[in-house]
């Protein structure tokens, strides 16, 4: 379904989620256990995170945000659009492809998860409101972490705590620098087990897929999502909602920043 209300969502959204509060950053902290990085310059690079949070504030909700670049690029930040909101926001790095396997990238973004999970608390706030989300490559990576449970799993957490699963424009079918790997054409369509499509059950997090118009977005990327949702809902999940933004291609974040924001307060009125 198109929606045409992105509008208003952009002029009412920020303003809707506005708190007062002081907010203070911290960079470059590691989710890994030390030993990790002590013989790992790459890892010691890429593997770490920043934490934006409000200060003297208890029982926050936070929002993992992981960078697009698809596997191959790009660096961790915290959007400017996600600020100022009354929210934790946390920018994940990982490694990046070739220099390791598209496994791995999904490895450090489940490690860096589960830190969420084990720390947010020291800084004010709740595991009850973790929320994943992410553009592009960053849309894959949430996907394949909560739907794939093995990978939060190995750190005896239930995927299904996260409070929701919010991506921009992510890939749905077996990532194209995961299919390069194997040697598969990037326009070979192919559903295997790195692929959030092979993953759908129905007692997954609340999910909402956000992507560009569908005549502009990038290798079919709004039908990937359709699909995507339509097998969720036909394995039972009660809270997939597809949305697509017209007049906007892959580079959709803009627009889809208020769409997120307003998904984490619906989310949050319900608990």
């Amino acid at each position: 379904m198109k929606h045409l209300a992105v509008l208003l969502f952009i002029i009412t959204g920020f303003t809707s989620f506005a708190q007062k509060a002081d907010y203070t950053t911290e960079n470059n902290i590691k989710y890994y256990p030390e030993a990790v990085y002590k013989n790992d310059a790459y890892a010691a690079e890429r593997c770490v995170l920043d934490i934006y949070y409000p200060k003297n504030v208890k029982n926050f909700a936070t929002i993992l945000w992981f960078h697009g670049g698809g596997l191959t690029g790009g660096s961790k930040e915290i959007p400017q659009e996600l600020k100022d909101k009354g929210y934790c926001i946390i920018g994940v790095g990982y490694r990046l492809s070739p220099k390791v396997k598209v496994t791995n990238c999904i490895e450090d973004s489940s490690a860096a998860i589960a830190w969420v999970f084990n720390n947010i608390d020291k800084y004010g706030g709740s595991t009850d409101k973790i929320f994943i989300s992410g553009h592009s490559a960053g849309g894959y990576l949430g996907l394949m972490t909560v739907l794939d449970k093995k990978y939060l799993a190995k750190y005896n957490i239930d995927a299904n705590k996260v409070s929701g699963l919010i991506p921009f424009s992510g890939q749905c079918i077996t990532h194209f620098t995961a299919r390069q790997e194997k040697g598969i054409r990037e326009a070979q369509p192919t559903i295997d087990d790195l692929a959030p499509l092979y993953h759908v059950r129905g007692d997954a997090p609340p999910l909402l897929l956000i992507t560009g118009d569908r005549e502009l977005e990038m290798l079919g990327r709004y039908d990937e999502n359709a699909y995507l949702a339509r097998m969720m809902k036909l394995n039972g999940h009660k809270e997939t909602k597809l949305f697509e933004i017209d007049g906007y291609g892959h580079n959709m974040a803009y627009p889809a920043y208020p769409l997120l924001l307003n998904e984490v307060k619906r989310i949050m009125e319900k608990k």
